[in-house]
């Protein structure tokens, strides 16, 4: 069956009006709650036009008021319950769980998310009974197994857990959860040696352990008195690991000798596991949607879960989600190693929306309680950066830096992004010291040999060796579009206008969004006779909504044109990588 035949024209009428209404520019906190409609095709539309704009809750309610008009649609039966389980409403997905199983027996989502349900309702012999007739295939063949682990675990049938356990044993990539859930069950069995033993395999054999790991090894050695073991697999990973801060409450606890409890303290604890580390896997490969749809199943078994807060916070900021995001950001108790990642998150999230000064205080917060690190105070100088607030930055990353105490090269970025906000106060002494700071802490740091040559360029200083630090960025960035487009603007400077567009093409290739390099291969084209697709550059670039100052130019350029060897626009400020994690 189809939506789209003999649509009447009033319907067509309705659904564009809709549209209209649904694409103004209003926040929902601006707007009365949106009415369903009473046409299925409308409501289609609209539900598939709030799901384009990662509204997904309202996209859930519009195809759910479809399904109530025209309930005999089983793709959109399947894509309404999956929508309503990445938005945490279980309940209102379980009786379209039982619709599709009926339909399809073998499907992996359906059946897990049922299991799930099934061990939040402690029936743990019918999950069992669900869980062994699953495919070895797919996400099943990741999961299921060890779901079945865990409810046999519960019915402490613990040799047929560890039994189950065993087809992921020889798997390619999943040794790893085989060997930590294995250990997790002997644990909870209290075969605390016996765990010891596979956590510390599991150790040798990663070489480096997450923290996920780190946390759960650590909390068993102190709960056995192994002090000594603790504090070294915490130095370890503090090792491998510099910029953690997430070891701060395991420290405080060691000081103080107060014993943790298990973080594992039932089979929905241990299930809830599985699902967090399918959902970090997914999210780093940025598989989102199935990544969400686990970790809502996980907060289901074990709502207070800070880490699976946390990636859940993650995986919706990837789709500009921000104010679900703090939701669950907001839920991390004082008491948790990730408050401090949750309250830095709410204060990006919350700049990121442009209420920067609010940002701010939180972030300011932070610091305040974490008098020795340097992180929050280095936030509060890239929101302060990032909304050209420059000299009010300077002393935030003056802070950070006498906060970092004893350099590391990973401390590299305080020095580049400070020297960028002197650069735009014109501090230009100060600037070229910390970016020659920077690549002595971390020699051949693409970004600092970037803006470092450019700014010699700008200067008419050091032109040859300038010119090479650029080069030199570009070979360790082949793909990057803004530090193509420097080494472009370079030749343009230097009036090497045939070199300029030959760079500047292939910047815009990877960076066709930005008005500014689309602005400098215009001026390339112009100076090398190429007036026509100059003026088409000027325009491309206009229809990007650069600044007004750089907007200014481009209408005078379209007027009037340029003359040799003019200058389009000063440097733009070329964006910092992003700090993962």
């Amino acid at each position: 069956m189809t939506l789209f035949f003999h649509l009447p024209k009033t319907i067509v009428g309705l659904c564009a009006a809709l549209l209209i209404a649904l694409t103004t520019n209003t926040t929902r906190s601006e707007v009365a709650p949106i009415a369903l409609g009473l046409s299925p095709i409308g409501n289609y539309l609209a539900g598939r036009h709030a799901e384009s704009e990662r509204d997904l809750s309202i996209a859930a309610d519009f195809l759910k008021a479809v399904l109530d008009q025209s309930p005999n649609i089983p793709d959109l039966r399947r894509r309404t319950f999956v929508l309503l389980v990445m938005e945490g409403r279980i309940k209102e997905a379980l009786p379209l769980a039982k619709g599709l199983y009926k339909e399809r027996p073998d499907s992996s989502i359906t059946n897990l998310f049922l299991a799930t349900d099934e061990f939040k309702r402690k029936n743990f012999k019918a999950a069992a009974e669900r869980l062994a007739s699953l495919p070895n295939k797919g996400l099943s063949g990741l999961s299921a197994p060890i779901l079945l682990a865990w409810a046999l675990t519960a019915e402490k049938k613990i040799a047929e857990a560890l039994a189950a356990l065993k087809p992921l044993e020889k798997e390619k990539g999943a040794r790893a959860l085989h060997d930590l859930h294995k250990g997790l069950i002997l644990d909870f069995s209290g075969r605390t040696a016996d765990a010891q033993k596979i956590y510390e395999s599991l150790a040798i054999r990663e070489g480096a352990l997450s923290f996920r790991q780190t946390q759960l090894m650590g909390n068993l050695y102190e709960r056995l008195g192994n002090i000594d073991a603790a504090t070294r697999l915490y130095d370890l990973y503090q090792k491998q690991n510099p910029d953690t801060n997430l070891l701060y409450v395991a420290r405080e606890r060691l000081k103080s000798k107060v014993t943790p409890k298990p973080l594992i303290t039932s089979a929905m604890d241990g299930s809830a596991e599985i699902f967090f580390g399918i959902a970090n896997s997914l999210r780093r490969q940025r598989a989102r949607e199935t990544a969400l749809l686990l970790a809502q199943l996980a907060l289901y078994l074990k709502s207070d879960y800070p880490i699976m807060r946390v990636l859940t916070g993650e995986i919706l900021e990837m789709d500009e989600r921000y104010e679900d995001a703090n939701f669950h950001y907001g839920t991390v108790s004082e008491m948790s190693p990730f408050k401090q990642t949750a309250q830095m998150r709410i204060a990006n999230n919350i700049h990121n929306m442009g209420r920067t000064d609010e940002a701010i205080v939180i972030a300011h917060a932070v610091a305040k309680a974490r008098p020795y690190d340097p992180e929050p105070v280095r936030a509060v100088g890239d929101y302060l950066r990032a909304t050209e607030r420059y000299k009010e930055a300077i002393p935030e990353y003056d802070e950070a830096i006498r906060r970092a105490g004893i350099l590391k090269p990973t401390h590299w970025r305080l020095f580049y992004t400070r020297g960028i906000a002197l650069e735009r106060v014109k501090k230009f002494k100060q600037s070229e010291a910390d970016f020659l700071k920077a690549l002595e802490l971390q020699p051949d740091q693409p970004f600092v040999l970037n803006y470092l040559g450019y700014s010699w360029i700008e200067q008419g200083r050091h032109l040859n060796k300038a010119q090479d630090m650029i080069r030199k960025a570009v070979s360790l960035r082949p793909n990057d579009g803004y530090i193509i487009d420097s080494l472009g603007w370079v030749y343009y400077q230097l009036g090497n206008y045939d070199d300029a567009v030959v760079e500047l093409e292939r910047a815009v290739q990877y960076r066709p969004e930005d008005p500014i390099i689309n602005d400098h291969l215009g001026d390339a084209f112009w100076q090398v006779g190429r007036k026509k697709e100059a003026q088409f550059q000027w325009l491309h670039s206009l229809s990007l909504k650069p600044s007004a100052d750089v907007e200014k130019l481009v209408r005078d350029k379209l007027k009037n044109g340029l003359k040799p060897n003019t200058n389009s626009i000063v440097k733009k400020e070329l964006p910092a990588p992003k700090k993962k994690g």
